[in-house]
Formats: C-alpha cells, sequence, structure tokens
C-alpha cells in the first residue's frame, strides 16, 4: 500500500502556499503565490477572494506536480488561515459582494469605540474571549453588510453566505456543498460562545450580524467534505482545518496544559496551552480556542507582541545598518557585557500586557562607550524581554497550567537565529526549543487533517510526527537575568502614557 500524503493548504496574509508532507511529517514539495494586499483608504486593508481562491488551487495542484505525484496519491488536505480575515458572498453564485476585509483592517474601531464606551467590552470578553477590536470578524462583517448596497436585506433574506477564508475556501474547493469551520477560527470572530461552543445569539444582536450567514463549526479533524473533481481533478477529502497561530501550536507539538510556542516574525503571537480550562487574562490576554478534536474542547491564551523582527528592520533602515538581519546579529553579538542599553521599541504602541497604544519607541542607558553594536543588541533583546512579559502574564492568569518546568518552543523569522534562541533562554530564564522545520503552521494543518483521515489514531500520535528540534537552556546568572529585566520594567515605564 502507498505511503499516504497530506496536502497542506496555507493561506497567510502575504502569500498562498501549499505543501506536500509524508505521513512522518517530512515536506516533500512547495507551491505559492504572493498575495497582493489593497489599501483603498487610510488603515484600510483587502484582498480578493477571488485571487485567494485561485492561487489556493493553484498551489495545491503545483505542489502535488513539483514531488511528481499525482493528485490521486494524496490521502487528505489540510487548511490552515489567517484568522480574522472575513469574506461575504451570494450563495446562488459564489460571487464575493466585496473584497475580503483583512485582519489588519481598522475601520471598524468607531464602532468598537462605542460598544467600549457603552460598556459592553466585559461582557463580549466573558462570552468570546475576546476583546472588542476592529482586528476580529464580526464588526467587519456589521461594517459589510451596512455599507455594501442591498447586502443587509439580502442577508436577512438568506441570500449570502459569510465566512473566514477557511471557510470560503472550503466552499468554493467542494463546489458550493460545504459551509463549514473549525471551532479555532469560529474563536476569532467575536460571534462565537468559547464555553458553550456555539455561535452566540448575544454576541449577533450586540454586532447585528445575522447568524444564518455562518458556517457550521466542525472538529479541527474532521469531516469537511471532498473536493469538487473538476477543480482538483479528483475529489480529495478535506480532513483538517486550524487557524494559522493553532495550526502551529499543533505543529510545534504543544497539545498539553503548559506547553507553549511563540512564533516570530514582524510582530510575535505567543500561545499558552491550559488544557480544558479557559481562563479569564486579568492581563488581558486573549482566551481562545487551541482546538476541538473528538468533540474536546482545550483552550489557550493567546499574546501578541507588536514589534519583534521590525525592530531589527528598523536597526538597518533607520540607523543604516547594511546587510539585513544577519548585520544586525553580527552587531548584537559584539556588543559590551552589562552595557545597560534598553531599547523599548513601541513604535506602534505596546501590546500585551500593557495595552499602550500610546506609547512610543525609545532607547534608554546611552553612554559616550555606547554604540551600534551596543543597539543592535538591545533592539534584539527586546524581543526576548517582551516574551518574558508574556510568559509572566500567562504564569498569573493561568498558573494551575503549569505543570513545574516551562519550555518555550519557538518559530519564525528570528529563531533562525542560534544567537537569538540562547539570548531568549538567557533572558527568559526558561529553555528554549528551536523547530528544526520552520513552517509549523503548514505542518499543524497537515497533522489535523492526518488525524481526520485516520492516518494518525490521535493527536499525540501526530505530534509525535514532528521534525527534529534544538534545545537551549539558560546560562546567564539569575543576577543578571533579573537586574536586566529590572532595567526593562524601569524602561517601559518611561514610554507608557496609561
Amino acid at each position: 500500500m502507498a505511503e499516504p500524503l497530506i496536502l497542506a493548504l496555507d493561506q497567510g496574509t502575504t502569500s498562498t502556499r501549499a505543501i506536500l508532507f509524508s505521513a512522518d511529517g517530512s515536506p516533500l514539495s512547495e507551491a505559492g503565490a504572493p498575495l497582493e494586499q489593497h489599501y483603498p483608504h487610510d488603515g484600510w486593508v483587502e484582498h480578493d477572494a477571488e485571487e485567494i481562491f485561485r492561487a489556493s488551487v493553484s498551489a495545491l495542484k503545483s505542489a502535488v506536480e513539483k514531488a511528481g505525484r499525482q493528485m490521486d496519491a494524496v490521502t487528505a488536505i489540510g487548511v490552515t488561515n489567517q484568522r480574522e480575515t472575513v469574506v461575504v458572498w451570494e450563495k446562488a453564485t459564489g460571487r464575493p459582494i466585496y473584497n475580503a476585509i483583512v485582519w489588519q483592517d481598522r475601520r471598524t474601531e468607531p464602532m468598537c469605540a462605542r460598544l467600549r464606551a457603552a460598556g459592553r467590552e466585559g461582557r463580549v470578553t466573558q462570552i468570546t474571549g475576546l476583546l472588542l477590536d476592529p482586528y476580529f470578524s464580526g464588526t467587519k462583517l456589521s461594517w459589510l453588510l451596512d455599507n455594501v448596497p442591498g447586502a443587509r436585506a439580502a442577508a436577512e433574506g438568506g441570500e449570502l453566505l459569510a465566512g473566514t477564508i477557511d471557510a470560503w475556501v472550503i466552499w468554493k474547493l467542494t463546489g458550493g456543498r460545504v459551509h463549514a469551520t473549525d471551532a479555532t477560527n469560529a474563536s476569532r470572530t467575536l460571534l462565537y460562545d468559547i464555553r458553550a461552543g456555539g455561535w452566540s445569539t448575544e454576541m449577533g444582536e450586540m454586532l447585528d450580524v445575522p447568524l444564518g450567514l455562518l458556517p457550521q463549526v466542525r472538529d479541527c479533524a474532521g469531516d469537511f467534505g471532498e473536493t469538487d473533481p473538476a477543480i482538483l481533478g479528483r475529489a480529495v477529502p478535506i480532513r483538517g482545518v486550524a487557524g494559522d497561530q493553532q495550526a502551529a501550536l499543533m505543529g510545534q507539538g504543544c497539545i498539553r496544559a503548559g506547553e507553549m510556542k511563540a512564533t516570530y516574525g514582524t510582530g510575535c503571537f505567543m500561545l499558552f496551552h491550559t488544557g480544558e480550562a479557559a481562563p479569564v487574562s486579568d492581563a488581558r490576554l486573549l482566551t481562545t480556542i487551541a482546538a476541538q478534536v473528538a468533540g474536546r474542547v482545550t483552550y489557550a491564551l493567546e499574546g501578541a507582541i507588536f514589534i519583534a523582527g521590525a525592530a531589527v528592520q528598523w536597526v538597518n533602515e533607520g540607523l543604516g545598518v547594511q546587510g539585513g538581519p544577519q548585520a544586525v546579529e553580527r552587531l548584537a553579538m559584539g556588543a559590551r557585557d552589562d552595557h545597560g542599553v534598553v531599547m523599548v521599541p513601541a513604535f506602534t504602541g505596546l501590546g500585551a500586557p500593557w495595552w499602550d497604544a500610546g506609547a512610543r519607541a525609545a532607547v534608554f542607558g546611552l553612554t559616550r562607550d555606547a554604540g551600534l553594536a551596543e543597539i543592535a543588541q538591545a533592539a534584539m533583546d527586546a524581543s526576548a524581554l517582551q516574551t518574558r512579559d508574556l510568559i509572566e502574564a500567562m504564569l498569573a492568569d493561568a498558573p494551575q497550567a503549569f505543570g513545574g518546568s516551562v519550555e518555550l518552543r519557538i518559530d519564525g523569522g528570528m529563531s533562525r537565529s542560534t544567537w537569538f534562541a540562547q539570548r531568549l533562554a538567557d533572558l527568559t530564564g526558561v529553555s528554549v526549543c528551536r523547530a528544526t522545520y520552520e513552517e509549523t503552521t503548514a505542518l499543524g494543518a497537515a497533522l489535523f487533517a492526518g488525524v481526520g483521515a485516520g492516518i494518525f489514531r490521535d493527536v499525540e500520535a501526530a505530534a509525535a510526527a514532528r521534525p527534529k528540534t534544538e534545545s537551549y537552556r539558560p546560562a546567564m546568572t539569575a543576577d543578571r537575568r533579573e537586574a536586566g529585566y529590572a532595567r526593562w520594567l524601569d524602561a517601559v515605564a518611561r514610554v507608557r502614557t496609561s
């Protein structure tokens, strides 16, 4: 019998890619294309949903062809996606009524501000685990219904469907036969009750979104139908779906309470698995669904660092350091010991756990013998110190989930630096585990699909199929680490406005 192959579709914010995996988690081939973003007004960000679907089909076909295989060899497809981006389309024709509104879009801030001023955010957090912010899908849906001519009447007449990108792609791949999403994506909409496990009538009324628009919510490892044979050449089962950060959580093998991962890109997304407990965060972290498999729901706390790799980019571009991230790393490695320079990269404010939109970036502790090397190291250290902020907040929010020693599993661009991985362990005081295969988001989607297709008996067996990892343990003395963290907290206090 031929080895099972799993095809993962990773539909992201800047590209659409597909990766073909073997059953042991090894990548066989990859294909994809960049995704154009549209900015019709200040703060507005949109995608062409039809472009996303065309690129998805092309990537799926190309990945199989590049591996020298036929579509008949593919056992299942797994889908992962940019989570909060939303599409509304006509049920009869499949035509989107407007561009997809991207998670980065801020046009619904006035609506969120009105609801916050009315004292509604506490109830929103209680139901959905989220905050009232344009980041999430619900207010985007409300805007579409109110601003596209005829949309609200059509929605109330049952003529429209809506969903996050996974639901849109699945509906199109199945020829309009399946309108479904998974629990992780549903938990990012502001419309889903994460504890009751269903679309919330109260939230639908608050945001003025008819729940009949929304897809059926299914397990991450479940039956999402089969592709229309006319699209990929044969009917391929779709058996796994998860939002990008939850897929990465699975790809990192974080399936138990106390396990955590951080993805370092422009910013940083950090998720901490809390098991079957859904804690309410005192630090205004998000409570989100980590996974739903075989009807069992597990949860995670999520924190976002606004600026991670972007601080390194600023050193390159703002300070004129040529040679990209590698040049900044080389500078950082040559900095003097205990130089005392601290950078707070609040270029767009401070994210979790500080939540200060008015804060701005600053560099502290400069002396005559401080130079580019010390600033470069401070820029890279800022990601590690912000990570410690999140670890401290998560420990306080869900102490029962920590079972003793803490390990942070990392991926993303900055994780490629061995120096940064060790520095992260030193400055946080926790062990760091780096994935040798970086595409953990696509891998997680493939692993969920493998469970859904019966290739793996359960998520534990799927998680065991991950590639090898590299570990880094703290080598810095505790006194030095705590002194550095005290300087960081003092610097943060100086830039905060609230």
